[in-house]
């Protein structure tokens, strides 16, 4: 079964669908922030990147991640692109901006 470390800025939802791997966070391991690898060729992990941390950003990109998670192999480094949702605007209070009537 492949393991997987979730660095802590993962979003805990992913878990529920990669079931068919045992997935950890660097959290339960004791570490902190996983550092960038300079030579991940004499690694004996892969990593797979995600570009976002936002959940809604990344569920629609689950069976992406699970691709990626079985094309992994020692040593080997993937990045995959999820944009962040679009910024809201904020809506002020819509009385200041309605047009004054005359009395």
């Amino acid at each position: 079964m492949l393991r997987i470390l979730f660095d802590k800025n993962v979003p805990y939802l992913l878990r529920r669908h990669l079931i068919e791997y045992q997935a950890q966070t660097a959290d339960d391991e004791g570490w902190g922030h996983i550092q960038y690898q300079q030579n991940m060729a004499r690694r004996k992990i892969s990593m797979v990147v995600l570009g976002s941390n936002i959940w809604p950003s990344i569920r629609p990109k689950i069976a992406e991640i699970a691709a990626a998670l079985k094309r992994v192999s020692p040593g080997s480094f993937e990045f995959i692109e999820i944009a962040p949702p679009p910024k809201r605007r904020r809506v002020g209070d819509p009385s200041k901006h309605a047009p004054k009537r005359p009395l």
